[in-house]
């Protein structure tokens, strides 16, 4: 079945980069759509980027644009979200997640059907 490792979080001081990696495995991961959400305490899960199948298209939520970059690399079945300038509202778990049905963007966590575990990344004032 289909399967979902992220990995790359940590503990980093407000203005440092962190670069998280989620491994997919299970499928052809080169036709899901792949996106990162984030839960920070007390909150709902939100979207933070999305990514096309071919990586062409991209999509943030505002509060990341232009700090935030995802890529895939399909020959390594691997997503990742390059984190720089980070604040600390950016504090919250990360989740990867994955869809084969999607034919565009979705910033809705209803319309991905498959789930990493979760990376913590806490960003210190």
């Amino acid at each position: 079945q289909v399967r979902l490792v992220e990995s790359g979080g940590g503990l980093v001081q407000a203005g440092g980069s962190l670069r998280l990696s989620c491994v997919f495995s299970g499928h052809s991961f080169n036709l899901y759509y792949m996106a990162w959400f984030r839960q920070a305490p007390g909150k709902e899960r939100e979207f933070a980027a999305a990514i096309s199948w071919g990586g062409v298209s991209t999509y943030y939520t505002d509060s990341v644009k232009g700090r935030f970059t995802i890529s895939r690399d399909n020959a390594k079945n691997t997503v990742y979200l390059q984190m720089n300038s980070l604040k600390p509202d950016d504090t919250a778990v990360y989740y990867c997640a994955g869809d084969l049905s999607l034919g565009s963007y979705s910033d809705s966590r209803y319309q991905y059907t498959y789930w990493g575990q979760g990376t913590q990344v806490t960003v210190s004032s």
